[in-house]
């Protein structure tokens, strides 16, 4: 049997890692700024993370949401603790797509109004609801298509609050930060109009932090820069787990909670609770959201002396930098020459540091070498 070949895939077979290293099949040692679509959060191979794991498999892998799991409550106190959202609730699953689908679902019982809000460049999952508010046509199936879904100019609050008056908007989706789309911050002001317009017109904020989140930027969430804005729901993933597979909502304690109103077979299961647990244990003791954002700063130092850079976007270790030549060519050299992983982005000329939060000055130090003499 064939895999389904639906991924463009780099000629690298990676055999093991440890922090920001990853080393392959054939002994040769990469640098990785990317952490597989900023879900290594912590390092590859972290001793506490992998112990946390090792100790519950030894115990229970897992059991249904069908009994007590004291795990679950374990994990909702530490990501309050580390978050100051206190107050919210956790919905736990397995995936940002699976948790936008449950925020979209929780928005529009709250309401009882069937559309929503999505902006131009923005990505929130690959799923029957999230794709449709996903700026990317090539993805949407003609299953997806609904027309109560409604992409508008991101920035643009005049174009939001004339949907919003038409009154059958059950919530508005944006990005902490746009990771997909090429790193692309929303302005303050912006969030803080949309937050609200959905009070003046009975719609739910959606935050999805699912690339933006868990420290990245120097705060424990993106939209935590922006004093004072409190979304109704937020949405996670890819850190939370450090490459094990879990999601999570957060939601407003005006939402009530009832039996069925939402449900999954393996989210928050034991193993994947004892993953979460690990990651915010070492994000608090090796303080990973402030040496994510001194990171960030000598990055963005950096980056802004070396000829052939248009543009730096993004806060902490969430990076976008715009060449002024296609950037395919300069992410295949970085692997091919200097064994450095990149990511791309929406548009040929970014390129997208998503690094381990705790990357070290000097491998950064490497990567600029590096970028300096492809672009020189």
């Amino acid at each position: 049997m064939n895999l389904f070949d639906v991924y463009p895939l780099i000629d690298v077979t990676p055999e093991r890692a440890e922090g920001a290293s990853i080393w392959d099949d054939q002994g040769n040692q990469y640098l990785d700024l990317y952490g597989g679509h900023a879900v290594i959060s912590i390092g590859h191979s972290h001793p506490h993370f992998n112990k946390r794991i090792k100790d519950q498999l030894d115990k229970l892998a897992f059991y249904s949401n069908s009994v007590q799991i004291p795990i679950q409550k374990e994990l909702a106190a530490k990501l309050g603790e580390l978050s100051c959202l206190h107050e919210y609730q956790l919905f736990l699953c397995n995936s940002g797509a699976e948790a936008n689908e449950n925020a979209l679902k929780l928005a529009s019982f709250a309401t009882g109004k069937p559309g929503f809000i999505s902006f131009s460049g923005g990505f929130h999952g690959r799923t029957s609801g999230a794709v449709v508010l996903t700026d990317n046509p090539k993805i949407i199936a003609p299953s997806n298509q609904r027309e109560d879904a409604y992409i508008l100019p991101f920035g643009d609050i005049d174009a939001v609050e004339k949907q919003l008056k038409k009154g059958d908007i059950a919530g508005i989706i944006i990005e902490g930060i746009q990771g997909v789309g090429g790193i692309h911050s929303p302005k303050p002001e912006f969030l803080l109009e949309l937050a609200g317009l959905c009070k003046v017109y009975g719609s739910k904020l959606i935050l999805d932090e699912v690339q933006s989140g868990y420290g990245r930027t120097g705060r424990f969430f993106a939209h935590q820069w922006v004093d004072g804005l409190m979304p109704d729901l937020i949405t996670m993933a890819k850190g939370m787990g450090n490459g094990f597979p879990i999601g999570g909502v957060l939601i407003h304690p005006d939402f009530k909670a009832s039996y069925g109103l939402l449900g999954t077979t393996f989210g928050g299961n034991h193993l994947a609770c004892a993953a979460g647990l690990g990651v915010l244990e070492v994000l608090e003791k090796e303080n990973l959201m402030e040496h994510a954002s001194k990171m960030g700063e000598f990055l963005i130092q950096e980056l802004s002396q070396i000829k052939g850079i248009r543009e730096i976007r993004g806060k902490g270790l969430m990076i976008g930098i715009d060449l002024d030549q296609e950037a395919g060519a300069v992410r295949s050299e970085l692997v091919k020459k200097y064994r450095i992983f990149t990511g791309s982005a929406a548009g040929k000329h970014t390129i997208r540091l998503l690094p381990p939060l705790n990357i070290k000055m000097n491998e950064l130090s490497s990567f600029l070498d590096s970028l300096k003499k492809i672009l020189n």
